[in-house]
Parts: C-alpha cells; sequence; structure tokens
C-alpha cells in the first residue's frame, strides 16, 4: 500500500511561507526601529545646533493651541450669553404680565372722588369701597338707626378688625368732642375694635382730636380722606400701630 505524498508537499509549502512572512515582519521592524533612531538622533542634533529655532516652534505651537481653545470659549461663552438674554427677557414679559393688576390698580387709586356731593348711605359705600379696595376682608355697611356709632365694618389686610364711623359734614360744620365720645364708647366695648376710625368730610375740632388721641381713635379728615382715596396717603388702619 503506497501513501499519498501531496498532502505532505501542500504543509511543507504552507511552512516555507510561514517562515518568509515572520522574517519579512521582523525585517520591517528593524528598519521601522533604525528610522525611529535616526530621527531621534537627528532631533537631538537639531536641538543642541539650533535651540532658538527649536524653542520658536513650540512657542508657535503652543500660541497656536491656546489661540483655538480661547476662540472656543468665547464661542460657547456667547452661545450661554444669548440663551441667558433669553431667558431674562421671557422672565421680563412675565412679570409684566403679573404686574399688569397692580398697575391698574394704582391707576384707580389716583381717581378723585366728591365726597361732599355724596349723600349719607352714598357716602358710607364709598368709604367701604376704599377698604374694599385697599385688600380688607369681610367689608359690610351696616350704618343705620340702630348703628351703635358703627358705619362701616372690615377686617384689615393684617386680620385687626376696623370700626368705621362715616360723617358728612360741610366745611364749616366740624366733628365736636361728643360725636367722638359717642362713637368711643361703643366702637371698643360693643364691636370689638382694633382700630376705631372717624372719618368726615370736613375737619374735627380741637377738643375732640384731643378725645381720640387719649381713647386711640383715628381721627380722618377731609384732606386725609382724599390723600386715602388718591393713594397718596395712609389708610386709617395704617394710622393705628
Amino acid at each position: 500500500m503506497t501513501v499519498p505524498t501531496r498532502p505532505l508537499r501542500r504543509r511543507d509549502r504552507e511552512r516555507r511561507f510561514d517562515l518568509r512572512a515572520t522574517a519579512l515582519f521582523f525585517v520591517l521592524l528593524a528598519v521601522v526601529l533604525c528610522g525611529a533612531v535616526f530621527l531621534a538622533r537627528a532631533a537631538a542634533r537639531m536641538v543642541e545646533s539650533r535651540p532658538l529655532w527649536i524653542g520658536s516652534l513650540l512657542a508657535v505651537g503652543l500660541a497656536a493651541a491656546l489661540l483655538g481653545r480661547s476662540r472656543w470659549r468665547r464661542f460657547s461663552g456667547a452661545r450661554y450669553a444669548r440663551r441667558a438674554a433669553e431667558a431674562l427677557d421671557e422672565a421680563a414679559e412675565q412679570a409684566s404680565e403679573i404686574l399688569e393688576p397692580t398697575a391698574v390698580l394704582a391707576e384707580a387709586r389716583v381717581d378723585y372722588v366728591d365726597y361732599t356731593a355724596l349723600d349719607a348711605d352714598a357716602f358710607e359705600q364709598a368709604i367701604a369701597d376704599l377698604c374694599a379696595r385697599d385688600a380688607c376682608r369681610d367689608v359690610d355697611v351696616v350704618g343705620g338707626a340702630c348703628d351703635l356709632g358703627a358705619d362701616v365694618l372690615a377686617v384689615a389686610p393684617d386680620g385687626r378688625r376696623v370700626v368705621i364711623q362715616c360723617k358728612r359734614y360741610g366745611e364749616d360744620n366740624k366733628v365736636g368732642s361728643q360725636d367722638l365720645q359717642r362713637f368711643g364708647g361703643t366702637c371698643f366695648t360693643v364691636h370689638g375694635a382694633d382700630v376705631a376710625a372717624l372719618v368726615t368730610t370736613s375737619d374735627f375740632t380741637a377738643p375732640a382730636l384731643e378725645y381720640a388721641q387719649q381713647c386711640g381713635i383715628v381721627c380722618v379728615n377731609g384732606a386725609d380722606l382724599a390723600a386715602w382715596c388718591e393713594g397718596t396717603g395712609p389708610c386709617p388702619w395704617e394710622l393705628r400701630a
């Protein structure tokens, strides 16, 4: 029986081919290493012979790198600044929308009302409207024959109970001490006022002001009322700390 020889020849050829490839690889590796050594030596000689030239090249390369980085930063900063400006514009628009009711209220506060032209009931209602405009709660007009000295009841924004008596008098008819005494006898004990105020279209006599100061009653004359209406003066509960 004979043994086939062709497969053995193929194996020998493949083995010889692998040896050639390995030898070629090492030859190329040696060439690369020699080239690297040559370049390193040439660079060393160049540094020794021309240090200023090499230093200039390195400085130019470093400056170019820093310049590119700064440009990128400026670009990023400009983009972020643009986004911040857009956000501020949007916030300003929202704030203006929120503040529009306040602006309307400020315009309403400057309207002038001639309280001397109103009758007694309309005057009491006008004072109640001022209390409601200035953020009072539970505003109620209770003036009448059995009002026991109270014409307007309200709760101030800080929670204090406000009791107001309204006197629509002419300029020549001032509120006297007897009016203040009648109001002072009921505003605290009967109505439980934290702030008691007498509002008039005229003025107060000196004895009336003295009694009011002793009892802690707020006196609002015609000028004070006009300032309250126009928003240039305090509310009665703001005068009673």
